[in-house]
C-alpha cells in the first residue's frame, strides 16, 4: 500500500480565492432579482458558482430590513454563493452570523478600538516633568535617498489557457501570449493583455480598479468585466471590432469597446 507524502492527516496551505462583491443599493428582494436578471441576460452560468461578499455599506440605514436567508437563497439561484457581509451595522452582526455568514471589515483583524473601553485620562499631577534642555546635535552627514520601490511585476503566461482553467494575477497586470479558449477565465487586479485570440472570460480591475483595461489582438470573448461591471455577448461580439486588435475600458458605468487601430489614428 503506497504511503502518503505526508504523515499528517491534514495540511493547510495558502490559496488564492476570488470573491465577487455584490454591492446592494436596495434592500428590496424584488428589485435585486430584477437587476440580476437584467445583468445576466438570462444566462444560467453567468457567475459559475463563484463566492460572493454582500456589501451593504451603501444602504446601512435600511440594512435592518434585509431578510438574510432570502437574500442568500436569491443569490444562489444566480449561482452566487454568499460567504460574507461587508459594511453591516454592529446591531446586525449576530443576525448575520446566525445565517452562517462571516463579517468582512476589509482588514485582516479587528477594527482598532473595537469592544474596548476608552483609556482613562492621566491625572494632571502625574504629568512627567519637562525634560532638561540639551545642546543641539551636530548636523548629520548627508545620506543617500532610499531607492524607489520596484514596480509590481506583471504575471506572464506563455501557454494556451484551456477551457476550465482560471488564472488570477493578484495586485498586478496579466499578460498572456497564447490563445485563451472558450470556457477559460482570466482575472487580474490590473489590466489584461492578450497577444493572441481571446475567446473566454476576462475580468480586469478585479479589486475595484476602474482604470484597468483589457487588450487583445483578436477579441471574441464570452464575457468581459472592468471593476465588477459586466457585459456578455450572447448576440455576438460587435462586428466592427471583432477579430481585430481592440481594447475594453470602463466609461462611467458602461463597458466601452474600441479598435486599437482607430485609437491610434485619433
Amino acid at each position: 500500500m503506497p504511503k502518503s507524502s505526508s504523515s499528517l492527516p491534514i495540511e493547510i496551505k495558502i490559496s488564492t480565492v476570488v470573491a465577487i462583491s455584490t454591492i446592494l443599493h436596495s434592500a428590496d428582494p424584488i428589485a435585486i432579482d430584477a437587476a440580476l436578471k437584467q445583468m445576466t441576460g438570462g444566462v444560467s452560468d453567468f457567475f459559475e458558482d463563484e463566492f460572493a461578499v454582500i456589501d451593504v455599506a451603501a444602504i446601512a440605514d435600511e440594512a435592518a430590513r434585509i431578510d438574510w436567508e432570502a437574500l442568500v437563497a436569491l443569490l444562489r439561484t444566480y449561482r452566487l454563493n454568499a460567504v460574507a457581509v461587508r459594511g453591516a451595522p454592529a446591531a446586525l452582526h449576530d443576525a448575520i452570523r446566525a445565517r452562517g455568514l462571516f463579517l468582512d471589515d476589509g482588514s485582516s483583524g479587528p477594527q482598532a478600538g473595537a469592544d474596548r473601553e476608552p483609556a482613562a485620562a492621566a491625572p494632571a499631577e502625574a504629568t512627567a516633568p519637562a525634560p532638561a534642555p540639551v545642546a543641539a546635535p551636530a548636523a548629520p552627514a548627508p545620506v543617500a535617498a532610499p531607492a524607489a520601490p520596484a514596480p509590481s511585476q506583471a504575471m506572464i503566461v506563455d501557454t494556451p489557457v484551456r477551457a476550465g482553467q482560471r488564472i488570477y494575477a493578484r495586485g498586478t497586470d496579466l499578460i498572456v501570449t497564447a490563445v485563451v479558449n472558450n470556457g477559460a477565465e482570466l482575472i487580474a487586479d490590473g489590466s489584461i493583455h492578450v497577444y493572441a485570440p481571446l475567446h473566454g472570460r476576462a475580468l480586469a480591475g478585479a479589486s475595484g480598479n476602474a482604470g484597468a483595461r483589457i487588450f487583445a489582438l483578436q477579441l471574441e470573448p464570452e464575457l468581459v468585466s472592468i471593476a465588477g461591471v459586466y457585459r456578455t455577448f450572447d448576440e455576438g461580439f460587435p462586428a466592427e471590432v471583432a477579430r481585430q486588435p481592440a481594447q475594453i475600458r470602463l466609461v462611467g458605468d458602461r463597458i466601452d469597446i474600441s479598435s486599437l487601430g482607430s485609437a491610434t489614428r485619433n
